[in-house]
């Protein structure tokens, strides 16, 4: 397709017809890595334009998630090395892992949607051609999975997206545009970790310790659980997360009243006495019961009080680490009680489908705390690094 326009001022959603020549995008390039607040710079870059099986999305709004927190640091990945040791020839990165907007330009190989379609665009990207595919694996565990817009570039930071085929699919008509783009990666992660792992699933009467309650993962596990009839005990931080929380159906531990106890080696003398606080609130809570699940993103810091927390023969679930990945664990205590500890990363075609049959039956929808510019990116993914960003989850702005 042949490029007219040279470019698009910013927040300007294009017309149909040719692909501008230049876009304006977030960037992050590696002699910027630190804090996100100068990481992201506003660029005016080339327009990429989408392969044969490949969708170009014309941005309205997109969401905030922890991943470009770490791509603006550079840590524990440089990413944009990495891309460019594989063969890629951009040096900057353009992040977004969430993505609501329209259709502008698609390969000749897609069929599955139309110029001006609403779409959400999946943070999960492969390889179509990778033999474990090829061979009827889960694409979800695929060698070839990369998270989009963190592990790929021309993520949804920019005024133009681009997404193979398979990541796209129609925006749901029960949500707003904000909410379209923040509920698919924290929705569909939530889905899998609790109903996914079997047998240790969401029940009627099972309860689950959720941390972070008031965030994106953390506000749809609590719906999910209630939708399933379980017992969601959120754990926060602050009393207006609490609230947060308390109006999603969630029971709350603040955790400022039960300071989480540290590492076991650096406190062995009172970590037991402190987690044991901590354990004996959950219990209260749940009228004398164990969580079943433990649904897990801080990681290092708080994975030795989820696995003293957790009941015999239940599961810690682990999507992310953002208090670190070098987490301690105590064997002995894993080993008598049974506790699982599973590894759970985005989701696969059945989450996602699960996910939405329960959006359009009104028994979830994203919580959105706070709607910002496409100009305050770096600035709230600064807030974010230092767990300051608004509750629940968070739109930008790109076009109207």
């Amino acid at each position: 397709m042949e490029s007219e326009q040279k470019s698009l001022e910013p927040g300007v959603l294009p017309d149909p017809g040719p692909i501008p020549e230049k876009m304006y995008a977030q960037v992050i390039r590696r002699d910027r890595y630190g804090e996100p607040e100068t990481a992201f710079q506003i660029e005016l870059v080339d327009t990429p334009h989408p392969g044969p099986d490949e969708v170009l999305v014309a941005v309205k709004r997109a969401g905030l998630n922890y991943n470009n927190v770490w791509a603006a640091l550079g840590y524990p990945v440089d990413i944009i090395s990495m891309r460019m040791r594989q063969g890629a020839a951009e040096d900057f990165h353009i992040g977004g892992s969430d993505a609501a907007g329209i259709v502008f330009a698609k390969g000749a190989n897609v069929k599955t949607c139309e110029l001006g379609d609403e779409v959400v665009v999946s943070p999960a990207s492969w390889d179509s051609a990778d033999p474990y595919i090829q061979n009827g694996g889960d694409p979800s565990m695929a060698p070839s999975l990369k998270a989009w817009g963190y592990e790929t570039n021309w993520g949804s930071f920019a005024q133009f997206c681009l997404a193979k085929a398979w990541q796209v699919y129609p925006r749901p008509q029960a949500l707003s545009w904000e909410e379209s783009s923040v509920y698919l990666l924290c929705g569909a992660t939530a889905v899998r970790m609790l109903l996914h792992w079997t047998p240790n699933v969401v029940s009627e009467g099972s309860p689950v310790l959720i941390w972070g309650g008031s965030g994106g993962v953390g506000s749809m596990a609590i719906q999910i659980v209630r939708a399933y009839g379980g017992i969601p005990v959120a754990v926060v931080n602050s009393e207006d997360k609490r609230y947060v929380v308390e109006s999603l159906g969630a029971k709350c531990i603040n955790r400022s009243e039960f300071p989480v106890p540290g590492l076991p080696s650096e406190n062995a003398e009172h970590w037991k006495d402190e987690a044991q606080a901590f354990r004996d609130e959950v219990l209260r809570l749940t009228g004398g019961l164990l969580p079943e699940i433990v649904v897990e993103h801080p990681g290092q810091n708080t994975i030795p009080l989820s696995e003293f927390c957790c009941a015999a023969g239940g599961m810690v679930v682990i999507c992310a680490g953002t208090t670190g990945y070098m987490a301690q664990l105590n064997g002995l205590e894993t080993c008598r009680r049974s506790v699982r500890l599973q590894g759970s990363h985005f989701a696969g075609q059945r989450d996602i489908e699960t996910l939405h049959a329960l959006i359009s039956e009104r028994k979830l929808a994203p919580y959105i705390g706070a709607v910002h510019s496409f100009e305050d990116i770096g600035r709230i993914h600064g807030l974010m690094r230092r767990n300051e960003h608004p509750v629940g989850n968070t739109a930008f702005i790109i076009a109207d």
